[in-house]
């Protein structure tokens, strides 16, 4: 099953990562206040980055090596990104 790495842009600015294995349900997850605490509270929030991943594995790996990227890093992977919301 394909799984892809994201970062969204929240309402204040601030970005945030996570996976999933479908990024449409998952935003609209965040949007209806249902997906993470983080984002509940910084809607409406918007897709920015999109990256494939072959599995969860690999997934969850990708998506812990973006959260420790510094913002400015993230910025740049937004900017060169997959997905322009």
């Amino acid at each position: 099953m394909p799984c892809f790495c994201y970062i969204l842009e929240c309402a204040d600015g601030t970005y945030y990562t996570g996976w999933t294995t479908d990024p449409d349900r998952r935003v609209k997850q965040h949007n209806a206040g249902k997906g993470a605490r983080y984002t509940k509270t910084r809607r409406p929030v918007k897709l920015v980055y999109l990256e494939p991943q072959p599995d969860k594995i690999t997934a969850l790996k990708r998506e812990r090596a973006i959260k420790a990227l510094r913002r400015k890093q993230k910025m740049i992977l937004v900017e060169a990104g997959l997905v322009n919301g």
